[in-house]
């Protein structure tokens, strides 16, 4: 609307919004970019949102849906940035709001709705594999926590369960959900030892001699918080190398076949599993395995290029329709043990004798991460190999000499690729063919049963403006070979999973803590080493001005 001001110009109006209907809660849902996963995960975001209505009305009140199914689409998903910030102009920007996910979604979808919706936030996810709704939830929690943007969290298999109940009449009556933290303390005064002197001078060492990171493009599926700005970065000695993938895609085209073919003979060597078939569509092929090892050639030449101490490939969007997966070059580059990529003339090995750690989808959190965890470990004569998982499901499961005798076993499960050396080598990890949901062109999985051990868990995120850290100690543990089947069947089988046991967390505590999708771990030969390793990272976090947290048990 305009109006006709005395200088003669059209002036445009302050928009009206609707008023929020007494005892109304509105409803989003915020989806994919990939039409096809959005039209695969809509039954299972239908299931939800009834489940979540009806506990919703249980309580008297009544749900209103923040828009409606697109008829052309054939799912009610928000699906681009601009889509929803029509949605939120018939929102009324007082009412009480749930974001429900099922599956995993676009943060920059809602954020810019979300950032000026003055009401009572509340992010919903089902407790379940099937789809990362538990992932979606904590990638836009972690976003949110980012923008300084005000919201609660709730989980629930169906919300049935009185637990979820109360949580979500708490929500109701007064706009908010307290969740028990209490495992979190702030990181006290660091005793005088070995492995505290060890981190401090490692970061001195990294702010005067400083690091290159190199970013495959930026924004990696909606995941606002897995961007660090250089000013976050800078003072830490991290500085960005920008790059396009589109010229990853013109190196790739310059490696000789030759050479992948090189790469392919050293993996079979060594005995790693590659499950092919012939179907491009629905199978991997030996086609999709040269394409990728020529991205992991192309990948460690141009790293070379521009002197990077780590790398990260965004994958999504773009290159996923233009070659296979990123996932089996991302996993190799984060190995120790790795098949050798000699320079262009061929007068010297790329990154001897050590990983080129990559920080998958391109989560710059995990880059700082892995960059402190890789020269911390590497100093303390460690493997230095880490990963990234998505915080995927869980349940409880008997382990014996763990914590107790029924403890809360978590689903880490990231999404293609771990290093070898968490699987307990080559010949203990297999390639499988990617979803054709989520990657047309396909492409091989580096994946494997995370190996028994000790572990160190982590996230480096923004809050307030600042870069924290939360440090905590787990165990990896084995089930028997039928409950890891049916932990892979509920979720995606193709990917690489851990069982893991935090110290000192529990289920709900880790949810309504972790501000982010991503944890990234590392391994200790023994939980002695791993309290040490633990201290030294916490030394130099600390040192670098990072706000660092320890979360559970942790033996400093």
């Amino acid at each position: 609307m305009t109006t006709q001001a005395a200088t003669g110009y059209q002036l445009p109006q302050p928009r009206t919004y609707p008023k929020a209907e007494p005892g109304a809660v509105y409803t989003v849902a915020s989806g994919d970019l990939r039409l096809s996963a959005n039209v695969t995960c809509w039954p299972t975001q239908q299931q939800l949102e009834s489940d979540l209505t009806a506990a919703v009305e249980s309580l008297g009140y009544k749900v209103i849906r923040g828009h409606q199914v697109d008829p052309d689409t054939g799912h009610g998903f928000i699906d681009s940035q601009r889509a929803g910030i029509e949605v939120f102009k018939d929102i009324p920007p007082d009412a009480p709001l749930i974001v429900v996910e099922a599956v995993w979604q676009y943060s920059h979808h809602v954020l810019a709705g979300l950032k000026s919706h003055r009401g009572p936030i509340l992010l919903v996810a089902n407790w379940s594999g099937e789809f990362p709704g538990l992932v979606g939830l904590l990638g836009l929690a972690g976003s949110l926590t980012k923008a300084g943007v005000n919201y609660s969290a709730l989980w629930s298999k169906d919300f049935t369960d009185q637990w979820a109940k109360d949580k979500l009449a708490e929500w109701l009556q007064t706009g908010s959900v307290t969740h028990d933290t209490s495992h979190v303390r702030a990181l006290p005064e660091l005793p005088d030892t070995p492995e505290v002197e060890l981190g401090k001078a490692l970061a001195a060492q990294l702010q005067q001699d400083k690091a290159i990171i190199g970013v495959f493009d930026e924004g990696c599926m909606g995941m606002y918080n897995a961007i660090v700005d250089d000013e976050l970065l800078n003072p830490l000695g991290i500085f960005k190398e920008r790059l396009s993938q589109s010229a990853l895609v013109a190196e790739m085209n310059r490696v000789p076949d030759e050479e992948a073919k090189d790469v392919r003979a050293w993996l079979d060597e060594r005995g790693m599993d590659f499950r092919t078939g012939t179907d491009e569509a629905t199978e991997l092929t030996d086609e999709q395995l040269h394409s990728q090892f020529k991205m992991y050639i192309a990948a460690l030449r141009i790293a070379e290029d521009f002197g990077l101490d780590a790398v990260g490939i965004q994958y999504q969007q773009g290159l996923k329709d233009t070659v296979p997966a990123s996932d089996l070059a991302e996993g190799l580059l984060n190995n120790v043990e790795r098949p050798p990529v000699r320079s262009r003339d061929g007068s010297r090995e790329l990154y001897a004798g050590a990983p080129l750690p990559h920080f998958n989808e391109v989560d710059e959190g995990v880059a700082v991460d892995s960059l402190v965890t890789n020269r911390t470990w590497t100093a303390m004569g460690l493997d230095p190999a880490t990963t990234l998982h998505d915080i995927r499901w869980g349940e409880s499961y008997p382990v014996d000499g763990v914590d107790k005798p029924e403890s809360f076993v978590w689903v880490f499960e990231i999404s293609g690729s771990v290093p070898a050396s968490h699987n307990g080598g080559y010949h203990k990890s297999y390639s499988m063919r990617q979803p054709p949901m989520f990657f047309p062109l396909g492409g091989g999985t580096l994946s494997g049963v995370s190996k028994p051990g000790e572990i160190v868990w982590s996230r480096v995120y923004i809050e307030n403006g600042e870069l924290n850290v939360d440090l905590g100690r787990g165990t990896v543990v084995e089930l028997p070979e039928e409950e890891t089947r049916r932990r892979l069947d509920a979720t995606n089988p193709e990917w690489p999973i851990m069982h893991a046991v935090l110290h000192g967390v529990d289920r709900d505590q880790l949810m309504a803590r972790h501000k982010a999708n991503h944890a990234n771990v590392a391994y200790a030969p023994d939980a002695d080493t791993a309290d040490k390793a633990l201290a030294a990272k916490a030394a130099m976090f600390d040192a670098l001005g990072v706000k660092v947290h320890l979360a559970g048990e942790v033996n400093l």
